[in-house]
């Protein structure tokens, strides 16, 4: 998480407080989100086409429909087969192991609630007491594991009249073989047909958006086709935080033509701290996704004659990867701001412009301020009749259309390489670097062959959602397995039992509940693993094996060194239960027989904080006006992910949370947990990792170390709050074995000894697209955001060379960069709107 942007302002608000009146669960106190250093006020009036020069302007129709080329980006299944889906028909059979109320209802079908999906009953209220029922975590209600729902829609079509309300912890699910409609009425008031934080009056809104975590939306059609074109109106307003996704949803709006007040968005997202989305299709409207978020990853979205595709409001930085733009009016405008861009940075990657009057409006030039602002990476894009591809608001060109750009950079780019240096009469070699800011064409990174399709773009995968599997296939882990998953009794020796069962046809289903192991679980190496609504598997710090950090072991073992195999694991959070300081939480060996065969899908870590895991404020709240060193009772793991050298993997949506803040008990305060390491990835790879994030491990969050073929797609980190009280090395000191960082280079020990970033060791051919590498406090202190020094190093890189890291973004680090205990990057040299800004550190 991250401090807030800004409050939205808009006439809108006024409505929503009223519509949030009648709803449930509305008692208590407001929650009022922190402000940003950059003020942006959206009013809901001006969400129309961005103000344009003259040249843009005149347009005012897209081309005939006969003469878009064909092809709609990997998009064949998304309106269904209309056969049966599993998901729907499966035992519900889960509990809330730590929750308060054992009669809990997880599963909803929104049909039992009385909505009747026949696209003429109003089903509004039904559908939202669905999503309410059990006195779930509303307004007035920071945050809550305990309350979990699957709000399920069956084929239909669901007429609604105002916003369907997502709450805390739920996943609205619809059946992705036949996808249900969502429906406007013309007379819809609200900020869209789905809402995940709902405004108030006066800045307030139900959660504060950068702790706004665990959501899905899956398999819809969202159609406001009936409401006015030039009303304002959204059909999704998604402001979230981390682990939340999108997928496999249809977007309908009205088309239009430039200039012609078409006020219609497919996504509406002004704020939060995310995220990930894949697998979208948006159909006409004023914009497709206007877009206004700290970090995204965001992969496989298609915008058909959409007025604008993506209009981006502000971000720090974001992935757009495999996006395709068919006869959209302008692609890709970042030009919020003007002379002054909002937006921080973007990278553009494996991407098609088919027959769009404009590609990527920028604002981004000599006169532009702050210097890093606007940085923009355009990697391997197609533009078919669509030129030009990058232009200013004027209609002045930048890079010339109709053609593939292989690599073109707007912003600061650095390349380092040794330099000789003579000292005491002996020639030595240290890293430099030559530095430039710059608008240009570059050579191609030298990706390695083995993180390439056919077509030469970076491997990728959507998340199973197994449609074509039947019922009968899935094997539950409390009918077959009779394991308890109640979080008390050890499971250990009954998961691994389970898992052995699994055929090779089958799927292991894990009903929600809370799994304890003590001691380690071989996962087999061709398994799918597939959990209800992120249960829980608890590692049991309480067992001998598991507490000694001296000789970690893992709680959970994918594959032995050199085995090959398909094993898959979506959606499971894996938690400690009390101090596991032995722990590797996981050890990922298998290698995939295909490159996107094995993999983790919303997949995560959660390290105290929450009800169960006996690392809550009772115990480890903060402390920062006493200096002290770590608390042992509110120790996490030794290491949250191992890849080891054998292992391959595709990573998507996974975030590796040491908590900072309590999520359950009542005083939701800041906590102090001392969790050793976040990532290691010593693979020799193929490894893609897309849209991951960790945090607040003491080490470092992530560690890439005797590896190479790596390719990471927007990762974000946070600096652990309470350094340097303790510093970097209280609990764990460094152990070579694990390639750990040494410190040696530490100069200022105040604002030194803390979580790298990123570290890079003795590796090469690393391929990074985009980072949000942040550091907030020094002891949870903000007076050094003042003077950006919270710390000193934010990316180290040792013995290494083919490195090449696109749109990093620090926050606070004096230093960006040092390679072999050397400053090659200072921040002052790039500041951006919130960040600092590199487009490219290479290091070939």
């Amino acid at each position: 998480m991250a401090p807030s942007p800004a409050r939205f302002s808009t006439l809108a608000l006024f409505v929503l407080s009223f519509f949030a009146l009648w709803l449930p669960n509305v008692g208590a106190d407001l929650q009022i989100p922190a402000l940003s250093p950059l003020e942006l006020s959206v009013e809901l009036a001006d969400l129309d086409t961005p103000h344009l020069g003259p040249q843009i302007q005149k347009f005012h129709h897209l081309l005939d429909e006969d003469e878009a080329p064909p092809g709609t980006h990997q998009h064949e299944k998304r309106y269904g087969s209309g056969g049966s889906y599993w998901f729907s028909q499966i035992k519900r059979q889960g509990k809330v192991p730590y929750g308060a109320n054992a009669s809990f209802v997880i599963w909803r079908n929104v049909m039992d609630y009385g909505a009747k999906g026949d696209g003429v009953t109003d089903d509004t209220y039904a559908i939202n007491n669905a999503s309410a029922d059990g006195n779930r975590c509303g307004l007035g209600c920071d945050s809550q594991t305990t309350t979990p729902a699957i709000v399920f829609f069956p084929p239909g079509t669901y007429v609604i009249s105002a916003p369907i309300i997502q709450y805390y912890y739920t996943q609205f699910i619809g059946d992705a073989n036949n996808l249900p409609t969502i429906k406007a009425t013309p007379n819809f008031v609200g900020i869209g047909l789905f809402d995940s934080d709902v405004y108030l009056a006066y800045g307030y809104s139900w959660w504060t958006n950068q702790n706004n975590f665990y959501r899905q939306i899956r398999n819809f059609v969202l159609d406001i086709t009936a409401t006015p074109a030039t009303q304002a109106q959204h059909c999704l307003h998604w402001q979230v935080a981390q682990a939340t996704s999108l997928q496999n949803l249809v977007f309908n709006m009205v088309e239009g033509t430039l200039g012609d007040g078409n006020q219609q968005i497919g996504i509406f997202m002004d704020n939060g701290s995310g995220g990930f989305m894949e697998d979208l299709i948006f159909n006409g409207g004023g914009v497709g996704f206007f877009s206004g978020n700290q970090q995204f990853t965001v992969r496989n979205l298609t915008f058909n004659r959409c007025e604008t595709g993506i209009f981006q409001n502000w971000n720090w930085v974001f992935l757009y990867k495999s996006i395709t733009f068919n006869e959209c009016g302008i692609g890709l405008d970042m030009s919020q701001g003007g002379e002054i861009p909002a937006t921080g940075s973007i990278v553009l990657q494996d991407s098609t412009f088919n027959n769009c009057q404009y590609g990527v409006i920028t604002t981004f030039s000599t006169n532009s301020t702050p210097s890093a602002a606007a940085t923009l990476v355009v990697d391997n894009v197609l533009f078919t009749q669509t030129d030009p591809a990058v232009q200013y608001p004027n209609g002045t060109s930048l890079l010339t259309g109709n053609q593939r750009i292989v690599n073109w950079i707007q912003g600061w780019f650095y390349t380092a390489y040794e330099a000789t240096k003579i000292e005491h009469n002996l020639t030595c070699w240290e890293p430099t670097a030559d530095y430039v800011r710059t608008q240009e064409p570059l050579g191609a990174a030298p990706k390695s062959p083995s993180l390439l399709d056919a077509n030469g773009n970076v491997w990728e995968r959507s998340r199973p959602q197994y449609e074509g599997v039947p019922l009968e296939n899935f094997v539950s882990i409390i009918t077959t397995g009779k394991c308890a998953g109640d979080g008390i009794t050890d499971d250990t020796q009954c998961m691994q039992n389970f898992f052995n069962s699994i055929g090779p046809d089958q799927i292991a289903y894990i009903d929600h509940g809370a799994y304890l192991v003590r001691n380690t679980v071989q996962i087999p190496n061709n398994i799918k693993i597939q959990g209800e609504i992120w249960p829980l598997f608890m590692v049991d710090g309480s067992s001998p094996i598991l507490q000694n950090m001296k000789k970690p072991v893992p709680a959970f073992r994918v594959g032995n060194p050199g085995d090959v195999g398909t094993t898959e694991i979506v959606e499971i959070v894996f938690e400690t239960r009390g101090p596991a300081p032995g722990a590797i939480m996981i050890e990922w060996n298998l290698a995939g027989v295909t490159p996107t065969s094995t993999g983790m899908w919303d997949t995560h870590w959660r390290i105290g904080g929450s009800n169960g895991t006996l690392l809550q404020s009772d115990k480890c709240t903060k402390n920062p006006t006493v200096s002290h060193g770590s608390n042992h009772a509110c120790i996490g793991s030794f290491l949250l992910l191992h890849v080891t050298r054998s292992g391959s993997l595709l990573m998507s949506n996974n975030w590796g949370w040491v908590s900072d803040h309590e999520l359950d008990l009542f005083d939701h305060n800041q906590i102090d947990i001392y969790n050793g390491r976040g990532a290691l990835i010593e693979s020799q790879g193929p490894v893609m990792m897309y849209g991951t994030a960790f945090e607040h491990s003491m080490l470092y969050n992530y560690n890439v170390a005797n590896a190479k073929a790596i390719y990471m797609g927007v990762i974000q980190s946070e600096t652990m709050y309470a350094q340097d009280n303790p510093n970097s090395l209280d609990p764990f000191a460094p152990n070579s074995v694990y390639s750990d960082p040494t410190f040696s280079e530490c100069s200022i020990i105040a604002i030194c000894y803390k979580t790298y970033g990123l570290y890079l060791f003795n590796s090469t051919y690393i391929f990074i697209y985009g980072a949000g590498l942040y550091s907030f406090f020094n002891n949870y202190d903000q007076g050094c955001l003042l003077t950006e020094n919270c710390q000193e190093y934010s990316v180290g890189m040792a013995q290494s060379e083919g490195i090449y890291i696109y749109a990093l973004n620090t926050k606070a680090a004096s230093v960006m960069v040092e390679i072999d205990q050397v400053a090659i990057v200072p921040q002052a040299r790039s500041p951006n709107g919130f960040c600092q800004t590199v487009a490219l550190i290479e290091y070939p």
